[in-house]
């Protein structure tokens, strides 16, 4: 398993939280999101998927992976 932690722009919200830690679970992978630090800390195994698919899972929830 890999652990990556990710800055995000644009989460200001419960919302937020709900909409990119629900994306990351449907790749397979856990996300726990910190608003206050613009944070996502995303564990997944990398021989199923890649760090690429989560950055585009979580842009098209209408966030900026930076």
């Amino acid at each position: 398993m890999q652990n990556v932690t990710l800055k995000v722009e644009g989460m200001s919200c419960g919302h937020c939280v709900n909409s990119v830690e629900g994306a990351v679970k449907q790749l397979g992978a856990a996300a726990k999101v910190n608003l206050a630090a613009k944070s996502v800390d995303v564990q997944f195994d990398e021989s199923k998927l890649t760090l690429a698919a989560i950055k585009d899972a979580i842009e098209d929830q209408g966030y900026d992976v930076v």
